[in-house]
């Protein structure tokens, strides 16, 4: 497929956008507190997530490239036909993320015991609001945490290592893949913050939560391509902001 780089980027871009009003309702006291029009903090947030997009997507392609890692293959031509390509693509996805959501709903659920205050917080959000904020972990987290973190950990690994053929390497990858994990799940911290104390309790829940998506996405990553944990991602994000606190809770 030619011109990754402008797909991947538009496709953030939408991701972006898709998840303001989202962020803005969860962290709508701090922006009241920040005194700025909204006009401007939602152009700040474009800008400052187009130009992280651009330079995470830039060394991403290069680096999945030199490990042979796959990225958007399912739109190369091959001896599969397109039906089966696709139905495969999406029974695979959706099931990965479907179970994802599960296993993390449970795991919220026990620590929710503790920590009651962040029990319930996609429900007090508009359906829409969380329909499009699933955008933004599907398309931009990957890309930041797949494509770029993900494949960084790797090269640094292989050269340290000096393998040839990391992507063969099981150790080599499963430890970027669980590296990349905490730091994905360290990266929601900041929006848990609005919501409560960040606590010892709440970093490992952070960090056990996430890393149950972290570990599914980064080995579809590796083994089918960011297609594919691209998709994944984006359904558990349904069931988990979407479906689950609009139908079971």
């Amino acid at each position: 497929m030619k011109n990754k780089f402008l797909v991947l980027w538009l496709a953030g871009i939408l991701g972006a956008v898709s998840v303001l009003p989202y962020a803005f309702t969860l962290q709508n006291d701090i922006i009241v507190a920040s005194g700025q029009p909204l006009s401007l903090l939602i152009f700040a947030a474009i800008a400052q997530t187009a130009i992280l997009l651009s330079i995470a997507i830039f060394f991403g392609l290069k680096l999945s490239r030199s490990l042979n890692l796959p990225v958007l293959t399912i739109f190369d031509s091959n001896n599969i036909s397109v039906k089966k390509r696709w139905s495969r693509f999406f029974l695979l996805t959706i099931s990965i993320g479907i179970v994802t959501a599960v296993l993390i709903a449970f795991g919220d659920m026990l620590f929710g015991q503790y920590m009651p205050q962040l029990i319930g917080v996609n429900g007090q959000v508009a359906t829409w609001k969380t329909l499009f904020a699933s955008l933004y972990g599907g398309i931009v987290e990957e890309i930041l945490m797949r494509l770029f973190a993900m494949s960084l950990i790797v090269w640094i690994i292989a050269k340290i290592s000096k393998s040839t053929e990391p992507a063969k390497n099981s150790i080599i990858m499963w430890t970027a893949i669980v590296i990349s994990s905490i730091l994905f799940s360290i990266g929601h911290l900041p929006i848990t913050s609005a919501l409560t104390e960040i606590t010892p309790l709440v970093v490992t829940r952070a960090i056990v939560l996430n890393s149950i998506g972290g570990i599914a996405f980064g080995y579809l990553y590796w083994k089918k391509g960011l297609e594919y944990s691209m998709m994944s991602h984006l359904t558990a994000d349904i069931v988990l902001l979407s479906i689950i606190p609009t139908f079971l809770m």
